[in-house]
């Protein structure tokens, strides 16, 4: 069999098929090694077969290319979606479930917003049909695995992050800015990241602004742990963040570590009140420093001249 060109192909109706029910194929491969196993003709043969065997009519065909299944941003797949708002086919029919999703819960999200379209869904291989009523009891069922699945995934999270709090371990890759990863998990104060955390609170106390902070920081080339530029957002992280005075806060787990603490109370504590100050009544802030303002008027023109240069060579 031959793919047909478009990746869509739609058939029109004859008036006497008004109430037959209108099918689209899905098919996808992720690799293109898959095109020697069980390839997207193969795929769609199957499909076919499958609705002339009920008795329906192809009307849509959309697929996929080395494109993976674990999310939905895939081209064809969200064109589907469209057609299938608009109210353009009844079913969806694939060849497995693996090709239209890889997980029981999207299956049963997938559903449920399909369902609202009044669009079903059907396996040409498997006992997965939501047409007939026997199909969508047995649906159900699945569902209710697929929710099981997700509650038990989400306990076990719950319990692993808990289990890894107690330790005082750091709950994922990237410890904030001041520290690194040791191999049991646990965060050690990087001495070179410290002094510039300690900067950046000296910083703020002088200058009593947090764009003015991340101003001077970039100023001095100075880069954020992912080698950004800072921001005025960038900045406030640092200062709000408890981990700086020892405060380990994960997963309900409120305890002081003191080999996690980089600057002293008092200075965090005059940093937060200052930090919080325009929260009282009448509080007044402060003018832009005169060379923040400056750099800020000539970002401006050197913007405007760049667009007005590229209107021009137009």
């Amino acid at each position: 069999m031959t793919v047909f060109p478009p990746k869509i192909m739609q058939h029109v109706e004859s008036p006497n098929q008004s109430k037959t029910i209108r099918a689209a194929i899905y098919a996808r491969i992720s690799s293109l090694n898959q095109k020697f196993n069980y390839s997207i003709n193969q795929q769609i043969a199957c499909c076919q077969k499958y609705i002339e065997q009920r008795g329906w009519i192809t009307k849509y065909l959309f697929y996929d290319e080395c494109e993976t299944a674990k999310n939905n941003d895939r081209p064809m797949f969200q064109k589907m979606l469209e057609k299938a708002r608009s109210g353009c086919f009844d079913v969806i029919v694939f060849w497995k479930l693996d090709r239209f999703c890889r997980s029981l819960v999207n299956l049963v999200n997938l559903e449920k917003s399909l369902r609202e379209f009044g669009v079903s869904l059907c396996s040409a291989t498997e006992f997965i049909d939501t047409v007939s009523s026997v199909g969508r009891f047995n649906f159900r069922t699945i569902g209710s695995v697929g929710e099981l699945e997700s509650e038990l995934i989400s306990e076990r999270s719950r319990l692993g992050l808990a289990g890894l709090a107690k330790s005082h371990r750091w709950p994922n890759k990237t410890p904030p800015l001041g520290y690194k990863l040791v191999e049991d998990g646990r965060l050690k104060i990087y001495g070179k990241e410290a002094r510039l955390v300690r900067r950046i609170f000296r910083m703020y106390l002088h200058e009593k602004s947090m764009s003015q902070v991340a101003f001077n920081l970039n100023k001095a080339k100075v880069l954020t742990k992912k080698g950004l530029k800072w921001t005025a957002v960038a900045v406030r992280n640092i200062l709000a963040d408890s981990i700086y005075i020892g405060l380990y806060k994960v997963a309900g787990i409120n305890d002081y570590v003191p080999e996690y603490q980089i600057t002293e109370n008092s200075l965090f504590d005059t940093a937060t009140k200052l930090r919080l100050r325009y929260r009282q009544k009448n509080a007044q802030r402060p003018q832009m420093p005169k060379d923040r303002k400056e750099a800020q008027v000539d970002k401006m023109f050197t913007a405007y001249f760049t667009l007005l240069k590229a209107e021009t060579n137009q």
